[in-house]
């Protein structure tokens, strides 16, 4: 009795077979075109995302973007493959993409502070207004980078403090830069009394920025009376040095403008007020 059903089984399977041996036929290729499309999407996926994170370090960009959006690429294609294969298969894939797109709404509406700090993070480092080891002012805070990360920027200041600023308010704000051109202008302001010769003091300031050899003397140095105030007369004295060399230069020439004026007798200019008394009779 046993092998009379497993018989009638196989007939019955046979003749299904043979009758729909069609849809069959179809839904076997539908199958091998799915896992072709999920072999292909998958090998895809990896080579893209390889060759981009390669493109991308050729590029200076950051490790931690290039990796990240190098795996964003990734899993974006592998998701796309699946849909394509689910769609392959027979499945609606109509319901499957608006799931997908609710959830990508609802993921972006919650992280809206953390995605506008990444995406701002990436636009820093591609388009790369400062780097790091640059010391740039940010708003109302200024140091010198020591990382620019996806989410946020550090900066080390002058006395050693740690500042992290969320990369949305860099791009918001206007970036200065200090250490991009590699030679800048100092500008000092020397007063002395009235009593001084103009042309005298010209020829002293520039004298002295002559010949200090850390100053460029293929650009402009420039002095020139800038102001007369009523107890003393400005003189704007300018010129050129390397950038990563400025401070010493300007810390270095103001001790040399002192040295030459007092040589030459210059009196520089003191405030002073004169009192007169007079006594009641």
């Amino acid at each position: 009795m046993y092998e009379y059903n497993v018989v009638n089984n196989i007939n019955y399977v046979g003749n299904w077979i043979i009758h729909h041996q069609q849809v069959l036929l179809k839904y076997i290729i539908h199958s091998i075109s799915a896992i072709l499309i999920m072999i292909i999407g998958i090998f895809s996926s990896t080579f893209i995302s390889t060759t981009l994170n390669k493109i991308l370090s050729k590029q200076n960009i950051d490790t931690t973007i290039s990796d990240f959006l190098a795996v964003i690429t990734r899993y974006t294609i592998i998701i796309i493959t699946i849909i394509a294969s689910l769609g392959r298969l027979g499945v609606q894939t109509t319901s499957i993409i608006a799931i997908l797109g609710a959830a990508g709404m609802a993921v972006g509406l919650a992280l809206q502070g953390s995605l506008s700090n990444f995406a701002a993070g990436v636009l820093l480092i591609v388009f790369g207004p400062f780097r790091v080891g640059e010391y740039v002012v940010l708003k109302t805070v200024s140091g010198t980078v020591m990382n620019i990360h996806v989410f946020y920027t550090t900066l080390k200041t002058l006395d050693g403090k740690i500042i992290v600023v969320p990369n949305g308010k860099i791009t918001s704000n206007n970036i200065i830069n200090y250490s991009r051109e590699p030679c800048r202008r100092n500008e000092f302001t020397i007063s002395v009394s009235h009593v001084s010769n103009v042309n005298e003091i010209i020829k002293i300031l520039k004298d002295v920025m002559y010949n200090e050899p850390r100053v460029l003397k293929n650009k402009d140095i420039v002095v020139s009376l800038n102001k007369l105030d009523p107890y003393s007369i400005s003189f704007v004295a300018r010129c050129w040095s390397n950038t990563n060399i400025l401070n010493t230069v300007y810390w270095d020439l103001m001790i040399q403008f002192k040295n030459a004026l007092d040589e030459n007798q210059v009196t520089t200019s003191i405030p002073k007020m004169d009192i007169y008394l007079h006594k009641d009779k």
